[in-house]
């Protein structure tokens, strides 16, 4: 019964980890979604923006027209880049601007 048992906690504690585990290009490879309150500084993104850079473990709050949603980046590599429309909320049509991830300031050489 003991070795049944712990073969299903095995088990589970396995498949948890798996699940846990974000497949790649999902929003959880460039962090997540953040309260407006707590960005560490805005930017506005103009007809004319082609890309914005921000460091990795900021919270930047984007306004887009008079919408705005904020996002705290916590990217996978130290530094990345990807499409700004891949973490707008539906609905933000934020053009083809693209994101720059530079490293955390906290942890360069």
């Amino acid at each position: 019964m003991f070795k049944t048992l712990r073969t299903m906690i095995v088990c589970t504690a396995i498949v948890g980890a798996g699940l846990a585990q974000a497949a790649p290009g999902t929003l959880a490879n460039y962090g997540s979604a953040a309260s407006g309150g707590f960005a560490d500084r805005e930017i506005m993104i103009k007809p004319g923006t082609k890309w914005v850079n921000v460091n990795n473990g900021e919270t930047v709050a984007f306004n887009v027209n008079g919408k705005t949603f904020t996002w705290h980046f916590d990217t996978l590599r130290a530094e990345d880049q990807f499409e700004l429309q891949k973490i707008a909320p539906e609905g933000v049509d934020v053009g083809a601007v693209t994101v720059y991830v530079a490293s955390n300031p906290l942890y360069r050489g």
